[in-house]
């Protein structure tokens, strides 16, 4: 499954913060990590983040588009119906 999400680097900490609209109508994944823009490492931190927030190993999490971009599109291999159900339960609270 693709997932869009907006990173924010060299944040105060590693936060999901929820899901956010675009401009254009689509909804966007709302990411902080507190590593720096360079060298891929606020890549990999977002990846780290997103494998223990959905509990899926880091190998399945994959960026397609925006490494260097706040705004990215990531692949997520698995089960599309259990990622989206975690989604939805943890950005409902």
């Amino acid at each position: 499954m693709r997932l869009t999400v907006r990173l924010t680097p060299n944040a105060s900490r590693d936060a999901v913060e929820g899901v956010e609209p675009s401009g254009d109508g689509d909804m966007w994944l709302k990411a902080r990590v507190t590593s720096v823009p360079e060298d891929g490492k606020a890549n990999k931190a977002l990846i780290q983040l997103l494998s223990k927030w959905l509990k899926v190993p880091k190998s399945s999490i994959s960026i397609l588009s925006g490494e260097t971009a706040r705004k990215k599109i990531l692949r997520i291999d698995g089960d599309p119906e259990d990622v989206i159900n975690r989604l939805d339960r943890l950005t409902a609270r």
